[in-house]
């Protein structure tokens, strides 16, 4: 396919430029993107990136943009449904090689790639409380900030001090909590295109035996009453004002519904999982389908949480 650029160049040309511009082994071409998220679903993106610095995060993006080339900005694809087409663009993976964690004192600070499990049990290991509530959830720190997402009366905001980001003109900027204007699952990183490089977050000094059987604790509950055996991006819905999106689900008849390969599931209906190679009309379908039921039974809005990548 051809960019455009202004060279008008080629596939094959950008990522010779790529390559030339980002050290070896960060370019890689025709990567299925089912391979890439946790719904298991997705067809080829024609590049993926996998910087490891913030400067060679914003050496990609600098160059998609002077080439007007699309890209996107992927963590561990935890909350992402990818077309069955794949991607026409590149994939600027912060995952892995960016995922470097330090505690010093009651801080912890962290690079956006990586996973909260990860930040979360370095915690608990150094006696800090406050992250117990994140440790099951499977997305990495930039995602968690750009969403503000929280679980068991735990969110972001309670924690985060201050956040790296990379602004639209390639600058790297850090932003308090306030000035991340977080709210549920929102904050100004959305409004405003910005993408996470990593972040602080300040706890508090507590038992470690008592932080870790509460993290067990929590995971319990999760396996228990999550679908954790079968692919999916999590929660599928976001909460209605006043109402619990699983409920309406359960309330509508849908438990196991089907479309597909793609299913609602039978243990948590607030929670669409791929149930055996669905694709990524299947999920659609799905989606639309149970909106369109619920609004009909409760004239309620259902939200969809989860991304669709086209």
């Amino acid at each position: 396919m051809k960019y455009k650029g202004v060279d008008g160049m080629d596939l094959k040309q950008f990522v010779q430029l790529l390559q030339t511009k980002l050290p070896e082994n960060t370019v890689f071409e025709n990567e299925m993107m089912k391979d890439y998220t946790t719904f298991r679903i997705g067809g080829k993106a024609d590049v993926v990136v996998k910087p490891g610095s913030y400067e060679e995060v914003a050496i990609a993006v600098k160059l998609c943009k002077e080439n007007q080339v699309p890209y996107y900005i992927l963590g561990n694809g935890s909350n992402l449904l990818v077309a069955d087409e794949g991607y026409r663009g590149v994939i600027i993976q912060i995952y892995n090689r960016l995922d470097e964690v330090k505690v010093e004192g009651n801080r912890v600070a962290a690079q956006a790639g990586a996973l909260l499990s990860k930040i979360a049990t370095k915690a608990m290991e150094n006696s800090l409380t406050g992250l117990e509530f994140a440790h099951g959830i499977p997305g990495t720190l930039g995602g968690a900030v750009v969403m503000n997402a929280g679980a068991y009366n735990g969110e972001m905001k309670q924690v985060l001090v201050s956040c790296d980001v990379l602004d639209e003109e390639g600058n790297i900027l850090n932003l308090t909590n306030e000035q991340l204007e977080l709210g549920y699952r929102t904050s100004i990183i959305q409004k405003k295109n910005y993408i996470v490089l990593g972040a602080t977050i300040a706890l508090e000094k507590g038992n470690q035996q008592e932080i870790k059987a509460y993290m067990k604790e929590l995971m319990t509950r999760r396996k228990e009453k999550q679908p954790l055996e079968k692919p999916s991006a999590g929660s599928t819905f976001k909460r209605p004002v006043g109402y619990f999106a699983g409920k309406l689900i359960m309330d509508s008849d849908l438990r196991g519904y089907k479309v597909g390969g793609a299913m609602i599931s039978e243990k948590h209906c607030g929670f669409v999982v791929n149930d055996g190679d669905a694709t990524c009309k299947d999920v659609e379908d799905l989606i639309k389908h149970v909106q369109k039921v619920v609004k009909e039974k409760f004239q309620v809005d259902l939200e969809a949480e989860v991304k669709i990548l086209k």
